[in-house]
């Protein structure tokens, strides 16, 4: 499968290149925040936008992206989603406005999931299956690396260099990227020709679109109205109809855009359960632990994203290991979600207000490692033996599967830590309020829970005290409603950790149905392996 392409492990150079961008800008943006909000004088739902409508961008089109790989050739796809991430990436750092920036987020979301499907197509294509496992292995070390390294890379350029660099770092990198793609990447053109599924694509689009747009944002709009009598609810149920129509629609359409081959080895729909499971906890765990190291423990973004440092490197290391390794895929896939799931369970034992931020490092470096376990197995479980003219269509699957999950894990997460927030709070108020004079204490929890309940940032000054109050209860009661709202900020994220360890126990349950496939010939191609031009 590889005759006539020269250097394929230079080739996959330019594939990580492109992919190690996208994983990194899904991340990279969290530390930003307070960066944007004062640089852009921004409002705080602007700024959560900026990375809102690039997960959106990224995810709903990935089923769509994958397919056009299979129409068009995966280095066009590639070469064209490239050039629009780049130019986004540009215009990210050049913008002086909010709304500049969130367009320019959204077409770099686009370029995104065009480049997505075609790094996974490639791989099956340069290396044939018994070559397979170590470059499966470093390209889930860069999908688990990039992922963890987003926010570690973030603090340092928004410290230092200002929060544009973010974006403007892309620039090098995919440059690099484009001119090791252009000129060792083989321009396979399909041996048939590929029609792509019109209805289908809007059905899914539209149906994922509508989606991911009500989990991700229901919270902001406190699941009610969004504008006009249309509310988040309703917009999800249209999107959960709309989806279960293509699912129907597939079944009749004539080429469908998934096509009906993708999924009649199970392993291929439990490598996708299990994978969305991934992308649920990681994106759940990490919501509440990155507020709480800098809201409560203090630290600052540089610090904050130095102490996820041993957490990167552990992950990169393990999947190195792991897509190498002779153990069974689906026995490492089991062992890094069960690793994921217990460091998860140490980080949210050890979380305290007064916790010593390397008391976390074990947690973590457990929790990367088996992030780093389960991505190369995973991802080999998923395509191994698949006929190449369903490559593209399964790549698009098996992403769009994780975006998915983590799209499910920010917004479930989120609506948890608030609940939780509800009621920690209110319970933390009572507790210090017994500090202060009786005549003082009910107020005093009648702020800290209105406060609570408003979502009001933390490590501020504290709730507003009355201006009879005297300057010394004045300062009893801010000292106060920082230890309150601390404390019950901790206990409610660590009983949010909860949910991401369930779920990664329902992971293991799909893992256990990865079974090895027998060896075939997953040569039959529907793509000339002739590379044309560069």
């Amino acid at each position: 499968m590889s005759g006539g392409v020269r250097g394929p492990w230079v080739a996959l150079a330019a594939l990580c290149a492109c992919f190690f961008m996208v994983m990194l800008d899904s991340t990279i943006v969290t530390v930003a925040i307070p960066a944007m909000l004062e640089g852009l004088d921004a409002t705080l739902n602007q700024v959560i936008w900026v990375n809102s409508v690039y997960l959106l961008a990224n995810t709903v089109p990935l089923l769509l992206t994958g397919r056009l790989g299979d129409r068009f050739g995966p280095k066009r796809v590639l070469v064209v989603g490239l050039v629009l991430f780049l130019g986004a990436s540009l215009w990210c750092g050049l913008s002086t406005s909010a709304g500049s920036l969130i367009a320019a987020r959204a077409v770099q979301g686009l370029g995104a999931a065009a480049m997505t499907p075609q790094t996974l197509s490639f791989i099956t294509g340069l290396f044939p299956p018994e070559r397979r496992g170590a470059p499966i292995a470093v390209w889930g070390a860069v999908a688990g690396v990039a992922t963890i390294t987003g926010p570690v890379v973030g603090g340092l350029l928004v410290q230092h260099v200002g929060w544009q660099w973010i974006f403007l770092l892309n620039l090098p990198i995919g440059a690099v990227g484009l001119v090791l793609g252009l000129v060792l990447l083989p321009d396979w053109r399909p041996a048939g020709r590929v029609r792509l599924d019109v209805t289908g694509a809007l059905l899914a689009s539209a149906g994922l679109g509508l989606l991911v747009f009500g989990l991700q944002n229901g919270q902001h709009y406190h699941w009610g109205q969004i504008v006009g009598p249309i509310g988040v609810l309703p917009v999800i149920g249209i999107g959960l109809l709309l989806l279960g129509g293509f699912t129907i629609y597939q079944r009749r359409a004539r080429d469908p855009l998934l096509p009906r081959g993708l999924f009649a080895n199970p392993v291929f729909s439990y490598a996708n359960l299990t994978h969305a499971a991934l992308g649920f906890a990681t994106t759940g765990m990490f919501l509440p632990l990155v507020i709480y190291v800098q809201s409560v423990l203090g630290l600052d973004p540089v610090a904050s994203s130095l102490l996820c440092a041993p957490m990167a490197v552990a992950a990169g290391g393990a999947a190195w290991v792991a897509g190498r390794s002779r153990v069974e895929g689906r026995t490492m896939i089991m062992t890094g979600l069960g690793g994921l799931a217990a460091g998860t369970i140490v980080l949210a034992l050890l979380a305290e207000p007064d916790t010593d931020p390397l008391l976390l490092v074990p947690g973590l470096v457990v929790a990367g490692t088996g992030i780093g376990l389960v991505f190369s197995p995973l991802t080999a479980s998923a395509t191994f033996g698949m006929p190449t003219h369903l490559v593209g269509a399964a790549s698009g699957v098996f992403n769009t599967s994780r975006q998915v999950g983590g799209v499910l894990g920010s917004a479930t997460t989120g609506l948890l830590l608030q609940v939780g927030l509800g009621f920690a709070v209110p319970e933390a108020a009572r507790e210090y309020a017994k500090f202060l004079p009786p005549r003082y204490a009910d107020e005093f929890v009648e702020r800290i829970t209105s406060a609570a309940q408003t979502a009001s940032q933390f490590g501020g000054e504290g709730p507003e005290v009355p201006s009879d109050w005297s300057p010394t209860v004045a300062e009893k009661v801010r000292e106060l409603a920082t230890d309150a709202f601390h404390l019950g900020f901790t206990n409610a994220a660590k009983a949010t950790l909860v949910l991401p360890v369930v779920v990664l126990v329902l992971g293991m349950v799909c893992a256990a149905g990865i079974r090895p496939r027998p060896t075939g010939n997953a040569n039959n191609s529907g793509l000339s392996r002739e590379p044309v031009g560069p």
